[in-house]
């Protein structure tokens, strides 16, 4: 079978190359995919460049997440069978035709959903849960400001704030990204590159937003700071400018806001109960159809490299996905 593969780190995501690979049976516990599409997420960009926490032995297949059809069962699987189509949560591998992961990491895919969309709904709804309802306790009625809302992880707030009965402010770095925003249910959109603070001020009063969704981290956390409400929470999900902020301990004290990082994978694996919880919630949504990611491009498996270069350069707007 045709692979992404990783067999050196580097700093140049084109230095990914497409091998043909063998690929064995399923082992005990595990399930054989036949690969219909792989969303690309910042994770895979930062393990291919050796930054990430997770550093998968070499070489590798980037890829952690994917939808797809199940060819062939291993030893001990009851809860699938071939021919089902699942959705299965990867720390690598998706990039590929084909791939094997355990059983108790797929699910049932929603019916509602395409593969493109089925492949890029669970870890941006996911962090989007764990971020507003586990970490953020949002409220309906407060206000929710989405930085880098246009993005897979801040679409999924914007439309699961909406759903929690909160006024959502979204912020993105162009007309398009604010344009489709208004399509998704923003109740108000700013270009972040004309600044943010003054304007989430007017929108509320005086009093600034409850919660504050940050995936951008550098001067965005900053300005953020300088307009959250008195007993906010700003949510840290990740520094997608590149520049790890830092906080003078007196502005959390004297405006009376938390600052809580937001680490949805961990928070399941911390607690299984409650991460169970979580993905059943985000299933229960997707089967009902309230909740699909925007799609905005798909890529060939030879242009892997290209769609991770795309969110590298932030040109995507809510998911990419390869489609082997």
């Amino acid at each position: 079978m045709k692979a992404v593969r990783v067999n050196a780190l580097s700093e140049d995501i084109t230095d990914v190359v497409i091998e043909d690979i063998d690929l064995p049976a399923p082992g005990d516990g595990e399930v054989q995919i036949r690969i219909r599409a792989c969303a690309v997420n910042f994770p895979d960009l930062l393990m291919v460049q050796g930054k990430y926490q997770f550093k998968p032995p070499m070489p590798f297949t980037p890829g952690m997440e994917a939808a797809g059809d199940v060819v062939a069962v291993g030893p001990g699987v009851e809860a699938f069978s071939v021919g089902d189509k699942v959705v299965a949560g990867l720390r690598t591998g998706g990039m590929a035709e084909m791939a094997n992961t355990q059983a108790s990491g797929c699910r049932p895919m929603p019916a509602a959903m395409s593969y493109e969309e089925a492949a890029g709904y669970t870890t941006a709804y996911l962090t989007a849960y764990v971020s507003l309802v586990r970490r953020g306790h949002l409220e309906a009625g407060e206000t929710l400001l989405v930085h880098g809302a246009a993005g897979g992880v801040g679409m999924a707030a914007v439309d699961l704030g909406k759903q929690m009965g909160a006024k959502v402010i979204a912020t993105a770095s162009s007309q398009e990204k604010l344009d489709i925003l208004k399509t998704r249910g923003a109740d108000h959109v700013i270009n972040v590159n004309d600044g943010f603070k003054d304007k989430v001020k007017e929108l509320t009063d005086g009093q600034g937003a409850d919660v504050i969704y940050d995936p951008v981290g550098g001067d965005v956390f900053d300005e953020s700071v300088r307009c959250i409400a008195w007993g906010g929470r700003l949510l840290v999900i990740g520094f997608a400018s590149g520049r790890i902020p830092d906080v003078s301990v007196n502005m959390p004290l004297i405006k009376g806001f938390s600052v809580v990082g937001v680490r949805a994978g961990e928070y399941g694996r911390r607690d299984p109960a409650k991460g169970a919880q979580n993905i059943a919630a985000i299933d229960e949504m997707a089967a009902a159809g309230t909740i699909r990611p925007y799609v905005c491009a798909t890529f060939s498996l030879n242009q892997a490299a290209e769609a991770m270069c795309q969110l590298r350069d932030r040109r995507v707007i809510g998911k990419v996905v390869v489609t082997p």
